[in-house]
């Protein structure tokens, strides 16, 4: 397969415009200071994205079959431009909440169908580096969102009247501009010769060893990138003493290693086998979380912002390599396959909660522990992983 620069382009921008979902957060901390709403409330807006890929990811690796790869890519961008669009004209709180019902949608059906449109411009042993190079542009679009959301808080914009909400607006015309240039951009894709054409054709690939192995991985990848998230402040505040404002900068810090690795892992991929690369991230969060353990009594904020950036570092190639191994292990049942592994991304919610009860019990090492199981997971699946 060859990979021309325009269908290269059209993909990336793919990919910046799936890291529109992550606006959630900043959005909700604004919407809950408009419409003054309690925590239990503002927090059921970004616990809508994890739902919705629990509903959709199958169904959309289903539907890649019958209306094809890019078509399918083209449909969640258009719901992810509607998400955007309908809060320009509102920002009650059902509106909201239906924009990101909306958005949760679109990002559900989008990860699970653009990942697998990549096998058609990329060879098989570039995957890996290609999806990294995609999450990384993906996380630049995380990036920008709270500054935008800002600079529209705090700018003088009369003509306008969105204040933050001008995000919006602007992630609206780019997600349009990504439908635009993919729609006319030529992608041929693989014919798959087995197709899965339901629901339970598809379930039934997590029958198969390694398809469940990957399911798992990806399960608990997300767990701790969702866990390390709420946990690594709290850790500070127990620990150190820090207030909530000095202790946000570890989800930061969390963030910045995980884009560096992203970046830095295109590049060391089309160098290092998966398997290596994989043992050594999957090592660097097990360290740093039998670090973060040992350290419990330690009161030392610099060990914890190194033992971040271990996890930021070591968790942000996990994905990539796991769902590329799933894909090139069942190469006829890509699009289920996907949808599967999008599906995983439901461990979101999952750890949260299993922290979250071993933190009542035996504090912020509880949540530690939980998080640890998973980094022992995913260095023993090293093993699996093919050379």
């Amino acid at each position: 397969m060859k990979t021309t620069k325009t269908a290269f382009l059209s993909v990336m921008l793919a990919f910046f415009t799936m890291g529109f979902v992550d606006l959630v957060g900043i959005a909700s901390n604004y919407v809950q200071k408009d419409l003054a709403l309690t925590d239990s409330q503002a927090n059921i807006m970004p616990s809508l994205v994890f739902f919705w890929f629990l509903i959709f990811s199958v169904p959309t690796g289903v539907l890649m079959n019958r209306i094809g790869r890019k078509n399918t890519v083209l449909l969640s961008i258009g719901v992810t431009a509607l998400s955007l669009i309908i809060p320009i004209f509102g920002s009650s709180y059902p509106v909201m909440l239906i924009s990101f019902s909306l958005l949760g949608i679109g990002n559900a059906i989008m990860q699970t169908s653009l990942n697998p449109l990549v096998t058609n411009i990329v060879e098989g042993d570039k995957l890996a580096s290609t999806l990294t190079f995609g999450q990384f542009v993906k996380a630049i679009a995380s990036f920008l969102a709270p500054y935008i959301a800002m600079w529209g808080a705090t700018a003088v914009l009369p003509s306008f009247g969105l204040d933050w909400r001008v995000l919006f607006p602007i992630y609206a015309i780019v997600a349009i501009v990504a439908a635009l240039l993919l729609g006319f951009t030529k992608i041929e894709e693989s014919p798959l010769e087995d197709k899965a054409t339901g629901f339970i054709g598809c379930f039934k690939l997590l029958g198969k060893p390694f398809v469940l192995l990957c399911f798992l991985g990806i399960m608990c990848h997300v767990g701790i990138d969702v866990g390390t998230n709420t946990t690594a402040p709290k850790i500070l505040m127990e620990r150190v003493g820090f207030t909530l404002d000095e202790a946000a900068f570890a989800t930061s810090l969390y963030f910045i290693f995980r884009t560096i690795g992203c970046f830095s892992g295109s590049y060391i991929l089309r160098r290092l086998s998966p398997k290596v690369f994989f043992g050594i991230s999957a090592a660097m969060i097990l360290v740093a979380m039998v670090g973060l353990a040992l350290t419990a009594s330690v009161e030392s904020h610099i060990l914890v912002y190194i033992f971040i950036a271990l996890i930021g570092y070591g968790n942000s190639n996990i994905f990539s390599i796991i769902f590329s191994q799933a894909l090139l292990h069942e190469p006829q049942h890509q699009n289920e396959v996907s949808g599967l592994m999008i599906m995983g991304l439901f461990g979101g919610t999952v750890f949260p909660l299993l922290m979250g009860f071993a933190s009542d019990w035996l504090g912020t090492i509880g949540a530690v522990l939980v998080m640890a199981a998973g980094a022992i997971y995913l260095t023993c699946f090293t093993l699996k992983i093919s050379k």
